[in-house]
């Protein structure tokens, strides 16, 4: 599936974002790389997580409006370890750790990514 640059870009800079307001201490120079010095796994996935989330949107008519951050968060962050499994074929079990065992700032940054998401759909 080709998924376009634009879609990809929308979440890594949602992600980048997320990391610069949540992170606790300096983030690692891979979590707020640009797009340009970012993997090509990691930009196919950043692009169909964002077609996820605004198809997610677009199937319930803009109702995930009343779902909550963490629902909201929680859904990309499903999204994100389904394309893990798919580019890493034993991925460390952090990759693909489950919500309640996400740091504190990565739930928040998933939170935000898909608002993100939600306000451009």
């Amino acid at each position: 599936m080709q998924l376009s640059n634009e879609q990809g870009r929308i979440f890594r800079e949602a992600w980048i974002a997320g990391v610069a307001k949540h992170y606790p201490g300096v983030p690692k120079a891979g979590y707020v790389a640009p797009w340009e010095d970012t993997p090509d796994w990691e930009r196919e996935s950043a692009a169909a997580v964002c077609e996820q989330v605004r198809a997610f949107v677009e199937a319930s008519e803009g109702r995930t409006s009343k779902l909550s951050r963490e629902q909201k968060g929680r859904f990309v962050a499903l999204c994100w370890i389904a394309q893990i499994y798919r580019h890493i074929p034993n991925p460390k079990p952090s990759y693909v750790a489950d919500w309640d065992d996400l740091p504190t700032w990565q739930r928040e940054t998933d939170s935000d990514i898909f608002e993100r998401i939600e306000g451009v759909s």
